[in-house]
């Protein structure tokens, strides 16, 4: 089933970057780059996910034994996190719900040069693990570290190289976008891309959230102000 997604999710994500490159209108090619981002990301999670777990990409809870018999323990994997950067850290925000309840040595990081893992066990009878491998560049283990804040954990990973700008959290992403880019810059056939745009939005319109709606209908006003604009100079 996830091979069948990922495979769906790469298509939509070729059309779109085609759409991308022949829209003409600033809005429409803003709306045409925010889907493809949300779709990359979709698919860079499913590929992590196949690439180092055969567990689902949603978070499934697996009973695991213990000491006591009424005691159940389930194992939690965590995918979703956001990141920061200065000069000397990359910084890890991973959301989790009365993180700070629990005892600051069972909230630790296994960590090499080229991957991080977050655990957090016995979080009201649930251990939660995060994984991202293939780090974008090495890290300083030694100068590392993590802490416990209110419904969070913060990862400080330590920069092997101070200064260094990471443009992407992985190597995957990274490989990702530069063959996107491309892909665009190729020159693939030009043909009217009006009604496959149209098409497009519509569904767009039809599936987002508030916002994404507000976009479209933006963006759709602005475009018929500028065609009676140009008919009136005509």
């Amino acid at each position: 089933m996830s091979e069948t997604k990922i495979k769906e999710l790469k298509s939509d994500i070729d059309e779109l970057n085609e759409l991308l490159q022949q829209a003409k209108r600033k809005k429409v090619q803003d709306l045409l780059s925010l889907e493809v981002r949300k779709l990359e990301t979709e698919w860079l999670n499913l590929n992590e996910s196949a690439a180092t777990s055969a567990t689902p990409m949603n978070a499934t809870a697996i009973p695991t034994t213990s000491s006591s018999v009424s005691e159940k323990r389930y194992q939690v994997k965590l995918n979703g996190y956001g990141w920061d950067q200065s000069d000397k850290y990359i910084k890890v925000f991973v959301t989790l719900k009365n993180v700070q309840t629990v005892p600051k040595e069972q909230v630790y990081c296994k960590l090499t040069e080229k991957s991080m893992e977050l655990i957090v066990e016995n979080l009201e009878n649930k251990d939660y693990t995060l994984l991202i491998n293939n780090l974008l560049e090495p890290i300083n283990i030694g100068e590392s570290h993590w802490k416990q804040k209110t419904d969070m954990v913060v990862i400080f990973l330590a920069k092997q190289n101070p200064n260094t700008k990471w443009s992407h959290m992985t190597e995957i992403e990274k490989k990702f976008e530069d063959k996107r880019n491309i892909r665009l810059n190729d020159g693939l056939e030009k043909k009217d891309p009006q009604e496959s745009i149209m098409s497009l939005m519509k569904n767009m319109y039809e599936t987002g959230d508030d916002e994404m709606k507000r976009m479209i209908s933006k963006a759709w006003y602005e475009g018929q102000q500028k065609k009676l604009t140009d008919t009136l100079n005509l």
